[in-house]
């Protein structure tokens, strides 16, 4: 009887077990393994399988079928088009706020802030492209508020998303406006703030409301969808840059 209620457990551990498709914006990805395990701890059975890129390339796929469940946009836009083309099946909602930071891979006196951009040692400026990726859209405005929209536009280096922006902030630029929540990695632990970051106005941009939406109805895609809102989401989101909703 007891190896008949083991064999029973384990196939109903088997029947629930399932794989559930996230497209996710290029920023979330620094926080995204963390969330992915605290989920895991009530839901261990169910797989989370992650399709990282921009939001606006996301869209794109989704719009010509691509079979992800869920999408968590690096902004309200995307998502809130996917819904109004009912191809969405929830309301867009607000699961975190992105920031923008000012990253070098040198050390520099970071003291003047957005306005380092304009010093002649900075000859090439890492940003995301603004015509796809929020966060691209936010360094623009920041620095068109700033008003020094005139002198800098010219040393932009485009990134598709903001994790190649963070590859060419440290790479093939001399500096770059990139996802606060980047700097959090592990691998980013080098950077030091006020030394190689240090964080924008938030006051020059508007915080990104980065949203998300159920794509296909399905419990386990609930589940997930549920969590990324939660309060013990929202504690992983803080601890990599975010702001609270």
């Amino acid at each position: 009887m007891k190896k008949l209620l083991i064999l029973l457990a384990l196939s109903i551990s088997i029947v629930n077990a399932g794989t559930i498709s996230v497209a996710v914006a290029a920023n979330v990805s620094y926080a995204i393994e963390d969330l992915k395990k605290e989920f895991n701890k009530t839901h261990p059975n169910t797989k989370v399988r992650v399709t990282l890129g921009s939001s606006g390339k996301l869209t794109a796929q989704i719009k010509h079928g691509a079979p992800y469940q869920l999408f968590m946009s690096a902004n309200m836009k995307y998502p809130q088009a996917l819904y109004k083309e009912k191809i969405a099946i929830t309301q867009p909602k607000v699961y975190a706020l992105g920031s923008l930071a000012i990253l070098s891979n040198k050390k520099r006196d970071l003291s003047d802030g957005i306005y380092i951009l304009q010093s002649k040692e900075v000859s090439k400026i890492a940003i995301a492209n603004p015509k796809t990726a929020p966060y691209g859209i936010a360094a623009m405005q920041a620095i068109t508020n700033a008003k020094i929209k005139n002198d800098v536009k010219s040393k932009f280096v485009y990134g598709e998303s903001i994790s190649q922006t963070v590859s060419y902030a440290v790479t093939a630029a001399d500096i770059g406006i990139i996802a606060k929540s980047s700097l959090y990695s592990k691998n980013m632990s080098k950077y030091k703030e006020n030394i190689n970051w240090i964080a924008v106005d938030s006051k020059l941009y508007t915080p990104i409301k980065q949203g998300i939406v159920m794509l296909k109805e399905d419990k386990e895609v609930k589940a997930f969808y549920d969590f990324i809102i939660s309060k013990d989401a929202k504690k992983i989101f803080q601890n990599y840059g975010y702001l609270l909703p």
